[in-house]
């Protein structure tokens, strides 16, 4: 019955089940009957869709939600517009959605939404969908100063490889700031982002290694054929000890599956480049899954092995 006032995101709000004559206590009955789940005062979603979304998903609903309440005074930031950018979700607050005044009001949060107030200049925002948002570096930025360490610098690796954001546009957005509270801390996550990472796990490893004192490896490095034809490249690559990495997550798998490729091709083609790669190199490959973050000073100690042995 009201499938067709939903938004793409299976998110409708209260006016306009109200303009088209759904009362207060009709909502009411649809949410006792499991048809709508309200987020927010003013926003609801379809039961179905809601129950069947991951976090991200429900930040995203709620977020969309939220940001179509207000008008042309607020733009869509931080963490939500991160994720509405297809950033990734690792270790970020989903609780809230995130919207910023243009106009210099805000700086409260309510009703599962905080509010920004700060300068926004004309590169800080763009249009989507017909309504305001923060740019990718504004957005990148933003929403590595209000979270965690290893979720900010998953979001900025991702802003810098996949966002359109470069490290230059990042650094010159970063000193505008030199005067803000968060800018030391800011400063030592954007030190630490490498738009070199392709993966959410690329990047917890490499902050695990650095954090370990471990050779740094370099990040998609290119083994060649003796001919120069590119064989391959690895997620890491230590050449001084003669040593590839593969850090082996969901993503990957994902990112790289040819059109009609089955999950089982994929995984073949892919053993068959890293065969390929260690034939031509001779050079061990240590492969990295989730669980080896989980158990880190397990996996230091194998890294450590591994390295001194190829380095003899």
């Amino acid at each position: 019955m009201i499938e067709h006032l939903v938004d793409d995101y299976g998110v409708v709000l209260r006016r306009d089940l109200v303009a088209v004559g759904v009362t207060d206590p009709a909502i009411s009955k649809m949410r006792r009957r499991g048809v709508l789940v309200r987020l927010r005062q003013g926003v609801y979603a379809l039961a179905e869709r809601w129950h069947g979304a991951d976090p991200r998903a429900r930040h995203i609903m709620l977020a969309h939600g939220a940001w179509r309440l207000y008008g042309d005074d607020v733009a869509l930031s931080h963490v939500s517009a991160a994720l509405s950018d297809g950033a990734p979700a690792h270790d970020l607050a989903l609780g809230d959605a995130h919207l910023t005044s243009l106009v210099g009001t805000g700086e409260r949060t309510q009703a599962s939404i905080v509010h920004h107030r700060g300068t926004l200049l004309v590169d800080d925002v763009t249009r989507a969908g017909g309504r305001w948002m923060t740019s990718p570096v504004r957005t990148a930025l933003d929403t590595a100063a209000v979270s965690r360490h290893d979720g900010a610098i998953c979001v900025l690796d991702w802003f810098l490889r996949f966002g359109g954001v470069s490290a230059d546009e990042l650094q010159a957005h970063l000193a505008r700031r030199g005067s803000w509270p968060d800018h030391l801390d800011l400063a030592l996550k954007v030190g630490l982002a490498d738009g070199a990472s392709e993966s959410v796990l690329e990047t917890l490893l490499r902050l695990r290694m650095g954090e370990s004192s471990l050779p740094q490896p370099v990040l998609q490095f290119e083994v060649l054929h003796p001919s120069g034809r590119l064989v391959g490249r690895s997620d890491f690559g230590w050449p001084d000890h003669k040593a590839l990495g593969e850090a082996d997550g969901q993503e990957k798998y994902h990112r790289f599956r040819r059109p009609g490729e089955s999950i089982e091709q994929m995984v073949m083609r892919e053993k068959a480049r890293e065969d390929q790669m260690r034939e031509i190199t001779g050079w061990q490959m240590i492969r990295f899954v989730w669980r080896d973050l989980y158990r880190w000073s397990d996996t230091q100690r194998r890294l450590e092995r591994v390295l001194l042995r190829q380095a003899a």
